[in-house]
């Protein structure tokens, strides 16, 4: 493993946080989402990631609307160097950075990396113990020359079906193959770390969006293989429960209520003072409710539409029923269990209108020795680390001025 640049220490978070990454180098080709999650991953564990830029940047850093938050959400933790792969000089200074690295992540096109000779065929021929993570549309076959996004293959793969209403599907409301896409790809990495420890030999690792699409979608795969009747779209989906729902209430607020058993339905009677509901024989067992459920939710919509959605979360979770108030993306800014448990840490914004300002990010969902992986590195500015990089590479500071002045680094 690389053991220069040891792990600073983590910003804002106490010493002790593990770190079990520490000494590894990963160099980065990526944009976007898929490959930069992977690379998060790592970073986050206490690799030392090193992002590979153009120039004149990660065009992922000027993106707009749904896409303005991929940069700074998917780049903490990293060092930033831009070098010109169109210039054989730059070529050459990434082979030399690839040749220092455990591990080299991308995710372009298939056979962009191999016109600057940064695929794993010509990169392993000189480090062995290399680990590649290459992250595409499709692994190997009949599709991996198509141009695959996550809406593609949410459409292709069964999952915007699953997600919509009948006759309109829809995508999930998130990067869910992209993000995913780099988890797995990271899985892999970390998989082929501990075998690299007993051959010390390295490998490829292939992720891909449609075949994690597929695996996401495989429950109802095995379903209809398991029933013979073709899935329904969640919207209308067979609903193994009765009490399973989002309801309108007072002011026009909106919360997702549910009783999963008979001993919750008996305790959400009698929370609700249901109590001739609870009684009528026809709604005695979940199955029975299930039958009668259009009435049944009829029914409690009705008697429950003149209260507040603060007053029944109130009640639901004193009573221990499970219960959800429907949010923005905003809201969790303000949420209690993630302000109290660290879930959100600090980062400056790199780039846009906001650039230099600090706003909050989320963190990775589990802990390591009970602690939380926090921000070590704030997502990085163009170039921001290409002078302490390159010297590294044993570059001198006119050879570093020479490079800039005939852009082939910034």
């Amino acid at each position: 493993m690389h053991d220069s640049n040891a792990p600073q220490p983590l910003k804002g978070l106490q010493s002790q946080v593990p770190q079990p990454l520490a000494g590894l180098r990963v160099v980065e080709f990526t944009h976007m989402v898929m490959g930069p999650t992977c690379g998060m991953v790592l970073a986050d564990m206490g690799a030392e990631v090193i992002k590979v830029e153009p120039v004149d940047g990660d065009r992922t850093r000027a993106l707009l609307g749904a896409g303005s938050g991929f940069f700074p959400m998917f780049n903490r933790n990293k060092k930033s160097i831009a070098i010109n792969l169109h210039d054989p000089r730059g070529a050459e200074l990434a082979r030399k950075l690839c040749a220092t690295a455990d591990v080299v992540a991308e995710n372009f096109k298939p056979g962009t990396m191999a016109k600057y000779g940064l695929d794993y065929a010509a990169l392993s021929k000189t480090n062995p113990r290399l680990i590649y993570a290459t992250h595409k549309g499709f692994l190997p076959g009949p599709y991996d020359h198509r141009t695959a996004l996550d809406e593609v293959v949410q459409m292709m793969g069964g999952l915007a079906y699953m997600t919509g209403r009948p006759g309109d599907p829809l995508r999930a409301g998130t990067s869910i193959n992209d993000i995913m896409g780099g988890m797995f790809g990271a899985i892999g990495v970390l998989g082929a770390l501990i075998q690299r420890s007993i051959t010390g030999k390295g490998m490829e690792v292939q992720s891909a969006l449609y075949e994690n699409n597929v695996f996401l979608v495989g429950q109802h795969m095995l379903q209809f293989a398991m029933t013979g009747k073709h899935p329904a779209p969640m919207p209308a989906r067979d609903n193994p429960w009765a009490v399973y729902d989002v309801f309108t209430v007072k002011d026009g607020e909106q919360i997702f209520l549910a009783a999963v058993s008979d001993a919750q339905w008996n305790t959400f009677c009698g929370v609700l003072g249901f109590a001739d509901l609870q009684a009528e024989p026809e709604l005695a067992s979940n199955n029975l409710r299930v039958q009668q459920r259009p009435r049944l939710l009829k029914a409690i919509s009705e008697r429950i539409a003149h209260r507040s959605a603060a007053e029944l979360a109130s009640l639901m979770e004193k009573a221990g029923l499970p219960f959800a108030p429907i949010r923005r993306p905003e809201d969790l800014y303000d949420d209690e269990h993630l302000l109290a448990t660290g879930g959100l840490a600090d980062v400056r914004l790199p780039d846009g209108p906001r650039a230099g300002e600090s706003v909050k990010t989320t963190l990775f969902p589990f802990t390591l020795a009970g602690e939380r992986l926090g921000v070590r590195l704030d997502p990085p500015k163009l170039g921001e680390h290409s002078t302490e990089l390159l010297a590294g590479l044993g570059l001198g500071d006119d050879e570093i001025r020479a490079l800039r002045a005939n852009a082939v680094v910034a």
